[in-house]
């Protein structure tokens, strides 16, 4: 299964190793053409403002919307959690306005704010290695989200049908059940266009 990381900014090589250690084939995307030939795309950390306009820059937001309309898994962590979101709390305009879902950036406060935790994660048997870096938060969610995981009562993992966010860094540890897990929607989703 191959699996995109979108490498317009932010932890682009911590991806494909994590997707690599999970099994799966990891590429770095950079030019709206290669999605034609991925099970999934991964939107990394980084920064959501700067992601969002380098994906208009290429062309990125509607090719990203059609590759997500084709039923194919996105995964978003940190800020590309920030980039899937229907809404941006105190921002008019969102980005791909995929994920039916309110969020609000730097949440967890700054940099030295940053911290690791075991994270329970629904689907996944053990804790899931988490770290937070000037981490988003999902303030709300529709009935259409399933809530995977919460952190101090706050949605941190959440599952909309193909679509995967997390507020924190799962590529940063050498914890890679997330990226496993996001393989197996990956290969879920193909495995139903048979």
């Amino acid at each position: 299964m191959k699996i995109g990381v979108l490498a317009l900014q932010g932890a682009v090589a911590e991806h494909i190793r994590s997707i690599e250690a999970a099994g799966g084939e990891a590429v770095a995307v950079k030019r709206t053409e290669q999605l034609d030939e991925l099970g999934g795309l991964i939107i990394p950390g980084g920064e959501s403002t700067t992601i969002g306009k380098l994906m208009r820059k290429y062309g990125f937001i509607d090719a990203v919307r059609s590759f997500s309309a084709q039923g194919k898994p996105l995964f978003g962590t940190c800020a590309g959690l920030i980039v899937l979101a229907e809404r941006i709390e105190g921002q008019e305009e969102a980005h791909l306005e995929l994920m039916d879902m309110t969020v609000a950036r730097n949440a967890f406060g700054r940099q030295r704010e940053s911290f690791e935790t075991d994270l329970p994660v629904k689907g996944i048997d053990e804790p899931v290695r988490a770290v937070f870096i000037r981490a988003p938060l999902i303030k709300e969610v529709s009935s259409k989200v399933d809530v995977l995981s919460t952190y101090n009562g706050e949605i941190v993992t959440a599952r909309q049908g193909h679509l995967l966010a997390c507020s924190y860094h799962p590529e940063l540890t050498d914890d890679y059940r997330l990226h496993a897990y996001f393989l197996s929607m990956a290969e879920e989703a193909a495995a139903a266009k048979q």
